[in-house]
């Protein structure tokens, strides 16, 4: 199965967090279509699906910004050390953000939701997963 957006089970789970003011980071794996699919904004431009998230990327960094948030690392994935032998992923990104509402606040901005499609056309699957700091319970 692939992933592209929240199911709306999860976004009740992301809701339910929304009074946590804690900080949170977002770990973003990225799988790219070979050819992006912007059968929604054929005004776009054809192209792959690593240009379309680029497109995405050049509005979605300053959108975060404007809601405390900042991009801490973004990197190549090129092998999966332990996890299934079909599953690759192209691009992996960390977003911190002030708190789960943060976040929120962003992904449904009107800011955010006008640029999202190239979101959606670059995305074969993806994987966003929210972290908070501190040390595992293993390890105290």
């Amino acid at each position: 199965m692939k992933f592209t957006w929240p199911s709306s089970a999860q976004l009740e789970a992301l809701n339910a967090r929304a009074g946590d003011p804690s900080p949170i980071t977002m770990l973003n794996l990225l799988r790219y279509r070979a050819e992006a699919d912007y059968a929604g904004h054929p005004e776009a431009s054809p192209c792959d699906g690593k240009t379309a998230y680029a497109r995405y990327a050049e509005q979605a960094v300053a959108c975060v910004e404007s809601f405390g948030g900042r991009v801490v690392f973004g990197g190549a994935a090129h092998a999966t050390a332990i996890g299934p032998d079909d599953e690759r992923w192209d691009d992996v990104l960390l977003v911190e953000y002030p708190s789960t509402q943060a976040f929120l606040d962003m992904a449904s901005s009107e800011r955010y939701q006008a640029f999202a499609y190239h979101r959606e056309a670059a995305i074969e699957d993806s994987r966003l997963v929210l972290i908070t700091a501190g040390k595992p319970g293993y390890l105290t």
